[in-house]
């Protein structure tokens, strides 16, 4: 079918063209994919375009074939990263010439370049239409029939389209970030300190600090590339190493108040309910020397409730399953669990300071059972194969770091929108 393009259409991918020419800038790249001059569905152009969103190489991209495409849709966007490679390799000495170079490339019609062109000529083109698709009957997603998590579960309660885009699409994730990097490291330092120093012991102390500052800073060498510069690295590794330094505080006020011996490190959660698998890793188990009662620990580097009665709500309301999760896999396994403990370790400025609960006190045996009749519920929704849709949260703050921002289209408002004059 022959339609006819505006020459304004034309002359403004042809003036893209030129710019990454010269300065091979990121953003043109993606607008000229994107296009109706690429030779590239809208479709895939769209997807390659969220890729590179997250990976910032677009052309490396399509040449690794990061997306399966079917062979036709795959020769389009390969043909697009040739056109491009060429494009960048020339050396043309005007940019007339220039601009010749890339309509004849891209096999664009001629651009007339005569002063008194209007802007509203148009030219012709040839563009082949897609054939209309027959409408689909409406049906649920396909159940989940895979392990469940109380990860998974926590991003379900709190954006049911984050949990559909993350678990049932599969879809693009974002590479991580530093804030992801440094707590990978430091949950890695702490593993391999407490596998040396199980009983925590003021006569220890000199040991301990030293040893602590080793594993720190192996963790976070093995986590470089993690960080984007080299002064993001070096910035993130001393506040860890500052922080680390207040851990070996707190571990002494402990062996002091109420003595304990780490029995766990990254121990596996396993837990069937209603004949649905659940899996995890607990960062740590403690037994108290007194009592004999277990503590699950779960070590915070991001923000957390301040103190116990915020995270009780967040429990009561269905919004965290973490520590109940934790808690009845213990349970299952033999073991008396007497305290669920969140340590932040975010702050280098302020001392170690736990959000402790104490089950049967702070946090009753009832409401872990109504979190556990929660979590049995939610995972019989998911694997129904019945959910036809997935809402957005009502809490803008959710999509501040949400990888599938970009591709919501239903995304709450943030404050300063909905309150702008």
């Amino acid at each position: 079918m022959r339609v006819r393009v505006r020459s304004a259409l034309l002359r403004s991918f042809v003036e893209d063209a030129v710019q990454w020419h010269r300065t091979g800038a990121q953003t043109l790249l993606v607008r000229l994919l994107r296009s109706p001059c690429s030779g590239v569905p809208h479709d895939i152009a769209a997807a390659y375009a969220t890729l590179a969103l997250r990976s910032g190489e677009l052309l490396e991209a399509i040449e690794r074939g990061d997306l399966a495409l079917p062979a036709d849709e795959r020769d389009c966007v390969l043909r697009f990263a040739r056109r491009m490679r060429r494009i960048r390799s020339l050396d043309a000495p005007f940019e007339s010439i220039l601009r010749d170079e890339i309509a004849r490339t891209f096999e664009l019609p001629a651009l007339e370049r005569a002063s008194g062109e209007s802007e509203e000529a148009l030219q012709e083109t040839e563009l082949r239409l897609a054939e209309p698709q027959p409408l689909e009957e409406p049906a649920g997603v396909t159940g989940w029939q895979r392990h469940f998590s109380a990860s998974a579960l926590n991003a379900y309660a709190e954006c049911r389209r984050k949990w559909f885009y993350r678990y049932a699409c599969g879809a693009i994730e974002d590479r991580g970030s530093a804030a992801s990097a440094y707590g990978s490291a430091f949950h890695l330092a702490l593993e391999d300190f407490h596998g040396e120093y199980p009983r925590p012991v003021r006569a220890d102390e000199a040991a301990m600090r030293r040893r602590i500052r080793e594993c720190v800073t192996w963790a976070f060498e093995s986590q470089r590339n993690g960080f984007d510069t080299r002064v993001e690295f070096e910035l993130q590794t001393r506040r860890a190493q500052r922080t680390a330094q207040r851990y070996v505080d707190w571990l002494l006020v402990q062996e002091r108040e109420a003595p304990f011996e780490v029995v766990g490190r990254e121990t596996p959660a396993e837990l069937e309910l209603d004949g649905r698998p659940f899996v995890g890793f607990i960062d740590r188990l403690d037994r108290d020397e007194r009592s004999g009662g277990v503590a699950v620990i779960d070590y915070k580097t991001g923000s957390i409730p301040a103190t116990p009665a915020e995270y009780v709500e967040k429990v009561r309301g269905f919004r965290d399953f973490q520590l109940p999760f934790y808690y009845w896999a213990r349970t299952a396994a033999g073991d008396r669990v007497t305290r669920l403990v969140l340590i932040p370790l975010k702050d280098a400025l302020l001392d170690v300071r736990p959000v402790a609960l104490q089950v049967g006190r702070n946090i009753s045996l009832a409401e872990l059972e109504r979190s556990r009749t929660r979590m049995i519920e939610l995972s019989a929704e998911l694997a129904s194969g019945e959910t036809r849709e997935f809402a957005t949260t009502r809490d803008a703050s959710a999509c501040t770091y949400c990888a599938y921002a970009l591709a919501c289209a239903s995304k709450p408002p943030s404050e300063a929108q909905r309150f702008a004059s």
